[in-house]
């Protein structure tokens, strides 16, 4: 199979069949790779359930995944990672977003153009319909979205994404969310990742019977926010950046009594510098287990020898100003020169520890589109000027 889409649900008695039966029937009419519907119902209270399965016995290629609890996050993490296609995707069930984008979307991700391919309503070619409250919040978000988690996507919330499923099966089980901010967690994950994030401009026209709850969902989605700002590379270097200050600082003092400055900033900063290496390889950058190790930690120790200049440096002029410097004065000098060296040796760890899984750089879309994806631009068939 190449492509199976979800729609999840929860309390959509009313309108799930005639989105269902529409989505079928524009599939079938022509949909040039093979796909399957799975309605991810989670936790209905109403008749939902029941409807989902009259739809799986009376069409081919519709199938029902039942989730105990709410949450679209919940939803999407349990079909997906049953799934057995090629390409899993999902869509909201009002349908807001015209289906003819349906094929590009899916077409950049199966031919290899890109990893995840998401519907956007802020990209150039958009066309959306939708009250001013809906579009003050969104592009809010998203600016909040650039300007804290320097996400490089301009639509982190349209209900309409495809995701590679070998991707799906990495980036899924990492994903902490399980309701509306599941999707800005995906793909600022594939973003950190390196993956590639393709946009498809989409025709887009609000629902005016939606019953999210824009407060709450806002409110939750920036909690997700300052949990991933929490949780990005940048603030637990810092972290290990202070610790590790703090420790040189301390075994400085406490070897001073006995050495030579020179040689008690030697043995203190070696000391610190393979345990920064070592924190920062695995809190910071991931990494575990044995695999380059060494290779790591001889990186490591040439930041080392860069630090141990600097700092030397900054001893022997203190030591030509002030012979007989208070012990004080030296640490804060030592601290000093060790802070300024901090920005290369987060440049020079990013470097060594930084991979992308796919060997390339992250971007998002791609200025020389792909055969297929071409072909899947092309009219088929015969698009509506807007729905």
């Amino acid at each position: 199979m190449d492509v199976e889409i979800v729609i999840p649900v929860y309390n959509e008695e009313l309108g799930l069949a005639r989105s269902v039966r529409r989505l079928h029937g524009f599939l079938a009419d022509g949909f040039p790779f093979s796909w399957r519907i799975t309605i991810a119902d989670n936790a209905s209270a109403d008749s939902t359930l029941a409807i989902a399965r009259k739809l799986e016995r009376e069409l081919p290629g519709v199938g029902v995944v039942h989730v105990d609890a709410k949450g679209r996050g919940r939803a999407l993490r349990a079909a997906w990672l049953a799934s057995e296609a090629r390409v899993v995707a999902y869509m909201d069930v009002d349908l807001s977003t015209d289906l003819h984008a349906l094929l590009p979307l899916v077409a950049a991700v199966i031919d290899g153009h890109s990893d995840i391919a998401i519907g956007s309503r802020l990209a150039p070619g958009a066309r959306v319909e939708r009250s001013s409250k809906r579009e003050l919040i969104s592009r809010a978000y998203n600016l909040v979205l650039h300007t804290a988690l320097h996400s490089r996507f301009s639509d982190a919330q349209c209900g309409f994404k495809a995701v590679r499923a070998d991707v799906a099966r990495r980036l899924v089980p990492q994903v902490s969310d399980e309701s509306w901010f599941f999707d800005t967690e995906l793909l600022v994950l594939a973003q950190r990742a390196g993956l590639r994030i393709h946009e498809v401009p989409v025709d887009w026209i609000e629902d005016p019977d939606s019953r999210v709850d824009l407060v709450a969902t806002a409110l939750g989605d920036l909690r997700g926010v300052a949990r991933l700002l929490a949780g990005a590379r940048v603030p637990r270097f810092v972290a290990i950046g202070i610790a590790s200050t703090l420790a040189y600082a301390l075994l400085y003092l406490g070897l001073r009594g006995y050495v030579s400055a020179g040689a008690a900033n030697a043995l203190a900063l070696a000391t610190t510098a393979v345990l920064n290496t070592a924190a920062n390889r695995r809190l910071t950058f991931g990494l575990r287990g044995r695999h380059e190790l060494v290779r790591h930690h001889a990186f490591g120790a040439g930041i080392f020898v860069l630090t141990l200049a600097l700092t030397s440096a900054s001893l022997w002029a203190l030591h030509d100003v002030l012979p007989r410097p208070p012990r004080v004065i030296e640490v804060m000098v030592l601290v000093i020169a060790s802070l300024a060296a901090t920005v290369t040796r987060y440049i020079a760890l990013r470097f060594l520890f930084e991979r992308p899984r796919d060997g390339s750089r992250a971007i998002v879309g791609d200025p020389q589109p792909s055969t297929a994806l071409r072909r899947a631009r092309e009219p088929w068939p015969a698009r509506s000027s807007f729905r």
